[in-house]
């Protein structure tokens, strides 16, 4: 299965009018679903000895964990997954006697992915049509013109300015 991306121009550094306007792409809006904890369940219970409930109620469990460690300061890793842990936003000050606690302000939940889980690109990968390549094309594009082969042709879909406000 292939995953369908399209153009949009944005200014290169994002909130700056002067900064020149670059051709990005993304996923295309609304070609994903979003999959729930009962249809993993589900799948699991297919392929596995659980039950669908005895899935999801594993599943629920291990975040109640992953919760608790990382409350402690704990790094969790879930092999073939990744690593979990927390980072925080403090701010910094002159004097050391000022440095507290209370001056952190965001605690953030950080994940690295597994070196078994990342993801390529199978148009640049060395290796095409392996487990973990994904497959990009450009929606309304041949397959030659989504791989850059258009010549500088587009379809003229991606006249659009559009600011993400990352």
């Amino acid at each position: 299965m292939s995953v369908p991306v399209k153009r949009y121009k944005r200014h290169k550094r994002i909130g700056d009018a002067t900064s020149p306007i670059y051709n990005y792409l993304r996923q295309e809006p609304g070609s994903y679903k979003v999959i729930t904890m009962d249809k993993i369940a589900k799948r699991m219970e297919r392929v596995g000895a659980l039950s669908a409930q005895d899935a999801l109620h594993t599943i629920q469990n291990f975040i109640i964990e992953l919760k608790e460690e990382l409350v402690e300061g704990n790094k969790v890793k879930v092999d073939g997954l990744g690593t979990f842990h927390i980072t925080f936003a403090c701010e910094g000050t002159e004097a050391e006697k000022d440095c507290t606690v209370k001056k952190i302000k965001r605690v953030n939940i950080k994940f690295a992915v597994d070196k078994s889980l990342r993801l390529a690109n199978d148009s640049t990968a060395t290796t095409r049509g392996a487990d973990n390549n994904v497959q990009f094309y450009i929606k309304g594009e041949t397959e030659a013109a989504s791989t850059g082969n258009n010549n500088g042709n587009n379809n003229g879909d991606d006249d659009e300015v559009i600011d993400p406000g990352f």
